[in-house]
């Protein structure tokens, strides 16, 4: 595409400042100081840079809305662009609108160099790496007579402490009623009911 076909010369004008708060037709919220525009043509997020020949004020906007709709205007400005540009006091002004490559070019910056850091814990000689390296199943033969030590002496534990499960299950069958003594108890309730009428 040739450079004078993205160019296009014409009015512009700007949204009120109580249009803050309003939903635009690509779903974003204006602001008044945002740096965004109104185009009938380029599609949402595309960046144009607006010139006012008669101060040589420039902004560069991005399309977030449709518009203008009105005879001879070209572009819908935001308050804050609009001012930057100079044409408050004139409410329309005449501009020349540019499309912008894929970004705003800015100064490049020095890189910043980030320090080397080892996240490698290290604590008691133990080493995550080594760990990860045995993951195929491949147990240190230390770690597997801990873990039978281990295992032994709990086994030991449990046997020379009596089971508590069995302990209560004893003193509930010794002062349960059995299923005939608890007929007898209900039995008893009627009986004396019955004497009491």
């Amino acid at each position: 595409m040739p450079l004078i076909a993205q160019q296009q010369k014409g009015k512009a004008s700007y949204y009120s400042k109580k249009a803050t708060g309003a939903r635009t037709a690509s779903g974003e919220r204006l602001h008044h100081d945002s740096m965004t525009c109104a185009h009938r043509t380029y599609p949402f997020g595309t960046l144009l840079k607006v010139t006012n020949p008669n101060n040589g004020n420039s902004v560069v906007v991005k399309v977030t809305d449709r518009g203008p709709f009105g005879r001879g205007r070209i572009i819908d400005l935001s308050y804050g662009a609009a001012k930057e540009l100079g044409i408050l006091a004139c409410g329309v002004a005449t501009v020349v609108v540019e499309k912008v490559g894929k970004g705003v070019p800015y100064l490049e910056e020095d890189s910043i160099k980030l320090p080397q850091i080892d996240f490698e814990v290290v604590a008691n000689h133990y080493n995550i790496i080594d760990d990860w390296k045995n993951r195929d199943g491949v147990v240190d033969k230390k770690m597997m007579h801990n873990a039978k030590n281990i295992a032994t002496t709990r086994k030991r534990q449990q046997a020379k402490k009596p089971n508590k499960q069995t302990e209560d299950m004893q003193k509930d069958n010794k002062t349960s009623p059995t299923k005939k003594e608890k007929e007898n108890r209900w039995n008893n309730v009627f009986e004396r009911l019955k004497g009491l009428f």
